[in-house]
């Protein structure tokens, strides 16, 4: 009997290999300037040899992807607070010159991953000059599909402000509402929110405690510090908040 041609086995049928790569989405929000900031590298090597991009690497044997993250971020920046999660995974075919559409030989994912530091105390380690922080509204094109998945960051960033806590991650310890306000102002836009209406909404959430002290930055009155109170939001975390 003549075998089917249709259930024969060709190589679109076959399994697809893999190299495993993470690319971290750094952020940062100056709140000084008003600018959110991005961490970008220039690659050493091909492909796009000079050309600016997430910081990333290719996963080593035994290694973690989380661990993966870790080591390029420490790689690039010293910093004690930051908020780290996993982002999404990109792996669309030829997505990376070193593949084509239609090979058939690696692919290359990347699992993607959104950091948020804290601007005034992270500290560039790149000696060379490969490390830069960038405004978010002005970055260039980039290495990949590096400028989609910095979008994406940025819309993910945007949503967990919008209903988690992550900004008290990164503010200092003790800080006036109008940090909180300038935070959030300079992530979503100067036009949010009016500052009465979100101070009085942070403050009905109750997750602030109020130290006692008062700050004086600036011409103003002295404004009293607040501490993000983990005990008081831990009943809260599993219900849809909005902060703004």
């Amino acid at each position: 009997m003549t075998p089917d041609p249709s259930a024969l086995p060709t190589r679109e049928c076959e399994l697809a290999d893999f190299k495993v790569g993470v690319d971290n989405v750094i952020f940062s929000v100056d709140t000084q300037s008003s600018r959110l900031l991005v961490l970008l590298v220039k690659r050493p090597h091909a492909p796009y040899e000079d050309c600016w991009s997430l910081p990333g690497t290719l996963v080593r044997q035994g290694e973690s992807l989380e661990n993966a993250a870790h080591r390029t971020l420490a790689a690039k920046i010293r910093v004690r607070n930051l908020y780290l999660e996993q982002l999404y995974t990109f792996g669309e075919p030829g997505r990376d010159p070193r593949e084509s559409p239609h090979s058939f030989g690696v692919r290359y994912l990347s699992v993607s991953y959104f950091a948020l530091v804290r601007y005034a105390e992270a500290e560039l380690i790149d000696a060379a000059g490969s490390a830069a922080w960038q405004p978010v509204d002005r970055v260039m094109p980039l290495a990949f599909d590096h400028n989609r998945i910095l979008d994406y960051g940025y819309r993910r960033l945007r949503n967990k402000l919008e209903y988690s806590p992550i900004a008290f991650d990164v503010l200092p310890e003790v800080f006036t509402l109008n940090e909180i306000y300038q935070f959030y102002g300079t992530v979503l836009g100067e036009n949010f929110a009016d500052y009465s209406n979100f101070r009085a909404r942070l403050l009905k959430l109750g997750i602030l405690s109020e130290t006692g002290q008062k700050a004086s930055r600036g011409a103003g009155r002295p404004a009293s510090l607040y501490r993000f109170d983990a005990e008081a939001f831990a009943p809260l975390k599993d219900k849809p908040l909005v902060f703004i």
